[in-house]
């Protein structure tokens, strides 16, 4: 095991995962790739831009290797200076605590973490400019969990006065869509520095979700989510093989009909 917490008995092998999956798909074959995209999605989105320098590493020199987070770019409201609806900033305490337990720290770029506190590093607007492997980034503009949970915390809402907004974007009043436009383009400005990559690509979307590349309706359907009229696979096919330069944004909610928007239940309120 990597560490253990002897106050906790918590069990951390994260790390080692990965090294024996890398290891077998190694072994399996992958050390002969000639092409190889690392992705996920949510907290693998994240990870696999932190992981993404370290896969090409492990490929052949000669192999195209490129990365795709999906609904892993989790901003930093401090650092765009939008704290939550409440005024403060909820999600860097979270992020810290996830880094300090975790000891997440040693495994992020040392670039960042030698300028910044290392639970600003785990957002990837700083960390980003620290990984060299070209990336792909897939996210909502409104990111519903992001919504939930960094712009409209629990904490920051104990009226819920926004849980109908929260459950269905359809619900939201016009000063609630004023502040999540607000933090759209917060999203936005912190993805300048993926804007201006020449290597890197984008696809943010106006919808009101988070994932879109886990299921085959999001992905590649005849009613996939489409920007210029060409869905999630088609737009990242033409990243990943340098068909042309990627960089497609949504117009504002609610001018895109291609949207899945999620809708919950409250049961998934908090």
């Amino acid at each position: 095991m990597e560490e253990v917490n002897e106050i906790y008995r918590l069990y951390y092998r994260g790390q080692r995962i990965w090294q024996a999956v890398m290891k077998n798909l190694l072994e399996k074959g992958m050390d002969k790739a000639e092409q190889a995209l690392l992705s996920g999605c949510s907290a693998g989105g994240l990870t696999s831009f932190l992981h993404c320098d370290n896969f090409k590493e492990l490929l052949p020199k000669t192999a195209k290797v490129k990365c795709l987070g999906d609904a892993g770019f989790f901003i930093d409201a401090y650092g765009l200076n939008k704290p939550d609806i409440s005024g403060f900033y909820h999600i860097r305490s979270y992020f810290n605590e996830v880094v300090t337990l975790q000891g997440s720290a040693k495994h992020l770029p040392l670039g960042c973490t030698s300028r910044m506190y290392s639970s600003q590093c785990f957002f990837p607007q700083y960390m980003l400019p620290y990984i060299n492997t070209p990336l792909f980034v897939l996210n909502a503009a409104y990111d519903s969990w992001q919504i939930k949970n960094i712009l409209v915390p629990s904490e920051a809402d104990p009226g819920r006065y926004w849980q109908l907004c929260k459950l269905d974007i359809e619900n939201c009043s016009s000063r609630q869509l004023e502040i999540m436009q607000g933090y759209r383009n917060g999203m936005l400005r912190a993805l300048t520095l993926v804007k201006n990559s020449t290597s890197g690509g984008m696809f943010i979307n106006s919808c009101y979700a988070h994932c879109q590349t886990e299921m085959q309706d999001l992905w590649h359907s005849p009613n996939s989510p489409r920007l210029y009229s060409k869905t999630i696979a088609e737009t990242v096919a033409d990243w990943f093989f340098n068909r042309t330069v990627v960089k497609e944004i949504d117009c504002p909610y609610p001018c895109d009909s291609t949207c899945h928007n999620r809708v919950f239940t409250d049961e998934d309120y908090d």
